[in-house]
């Protein structure tokens, strides 16, 4: 459903019906462009978590953007032993709801569930270790996400709180989940909240 190769064909200037159509979405074309350039560190400084949402449905090229940003986080071994569920049903999302501690913004215009695979990872390591990488996997795709959203003018929300066999059954899956992402347009902007001093957060070992 959504080509792997999003980033490619945006220089390659190819043309597809899923992929903003020229004649018809001009504008969405140069917008690809221009966050293409976007300044990464602007993004990090500026990211801030959103729980209220507008109803207002995010494009699907932005999805489409999202989902190819994850798929270039770094992985164990290349392997990507991690799936994402883009939740479009309501019904499901009323269930995530009540497996994420009943947060209602998880009922957002775009819920993606980040969950471990850790068959993908075909490493000779015990099998603890592999679903560590699993996990890290899931969790490295999940934050690419999340940036991705917010150089496309989205916010979002990390749900991490969350009750993993409920969230396997509503998503009828033995995948387990590692976070939920909640997407969509903000009410309102919100300015970034200050962070620790890096005296404080860096440990130097020499």
């Amino acid at each position: 459903m959504y080509p792997s190769d999003i980033l490619t064909r945006l220089y390659a200037g190819e043309e597809s019906e899923k992929l903003y159509p020229k004649e018809e979405q001009a504008e969405a074309v140069v917008g690809a462009e221009d966050i293409l350039q976007t300044n990464i560190f602007n993004v990090m400084l500026n990211r801030r978590s959103q729980r209220k949402f507008e109803s207002k449905p995010v494009e699907d090229w932005k999805m489409e953007m999202i989902f190819a940003a994850a798929d270039t986080a770094p992985t164990a071994g290349g392997f990507q032993g991690f799936e994402i569920f883009h939740v479009k049903n309501q019904e499901t999302k009323t269930r995530l709801v009540e497996a994420a501690n009943r947060q209602p913004y998880v009922s957002a215009p775009e819920v993606l569930v980040f969950c471990m695979n850790p068959e993908r990872v075909k490493l000779n390591f015990p099998p603890e270790i592999i679903r560590k990488f699993s996990v890290q996997d899931a969790t490295l795709a999940a934050a690419y996400a999340q940036l991705a959203a917010h150089a496309l003018g989205l916010s979002s929300v990390w749900i991490g709180m969350i009750d993993e066999k409920k969230v396997m059954e509503a998503l009828s899956t033995d995948l387990v989940p590692s976070s939920i992402l909640c997407i969509g347009y903000p009410q309102k902007t919100l300015q970034p909240k200050p962070k620790r001093n890096l005296a404080g957060l860096i440990h130097v070992v020499q």
